[in-house]
């Protein structure tokens, strides 16, 4: 019984409907211009000026190459490190007028339970700390330098279509697996 249900549906639904074909009109978008880039001229010394403003004025070679948002970055890791130089300073300085006054005879400092040779080697590691932090801070005005100078040389570095350097995809046809791989495009 359920078989002859099933295929009087069958056969239902093989009756012959008209099929209607219709047409739209899709506009066609037409192909943009090419925007032509605007080449600055080469300028040799713009690396070199963006280094000179850097090194005279941390972050002025970054507002000379036009990135404004590295500035505060520059002073931030500039302020920081001089944080750490002038608190590990003051640490130093304090263990050491303590530990001259212990050995003057006076007893009356903020840390009676610490012994001489703790005092000396809290000398030790604030004077360590305060120059690792003068070692950085000097390190990251270098990179101050470094950064506007090579972002002046990237900024005049001419980048066309004439080179391209894309990856690539291709579907295999016979099971539709994916194959990989990079062309290298020159055109003269």
């Amino acid at each position: 019984m359920f078989f002859a249900l099933l295929s009087v549906q069958h056969i239902l639904a093989q009756e012959n409907e008209e099929l209607k074909v219709t047409t739209e009109e899709v506009p066609v978008k037409k192909k943009k211009k090419k925007r032509e880039r605007k080449i600055r001229p080469y300028e040799p010394l713009a690396p070199a000026r963006a280094a000179f403003y850097s090194a005279v004025l941390p972050g002025l070679g970054q507002a000379y190459t036009g990135k404004y948002w590295k500035v505060p970055i520059v002073y931030a890791a500039l302020g920081t490190g001089v944080y750490f130089y002038i608190d590990n300073n003051n640490n130093y300085n304090r263990f050491r007028d303590i530990f001259k006054r212990r050995l003057a005879g006076f007893t009356d400092d903020e840390f009676p339970n610490i012994t001489n040779d703790q005092l000396i080697s809290l000398q030790e590691r604030f004077r360590r700390d305060k120059e690792l932090s003068l070692l950085v801070t000097v390190g990251i005005y270098l990179l101050n330098i470094v950064d506007a100078n090579v972002t002046a040389h990237l900024q005049q570095y001419n980048i066309t279509d004439d080179l391209s350097f894309k990856p690539k995809i291709n579907f295999n046809e016979f099971d539709t697996r994916p194959n990989y791989g990079v062309s290298l495009n020159y055109s003269f």
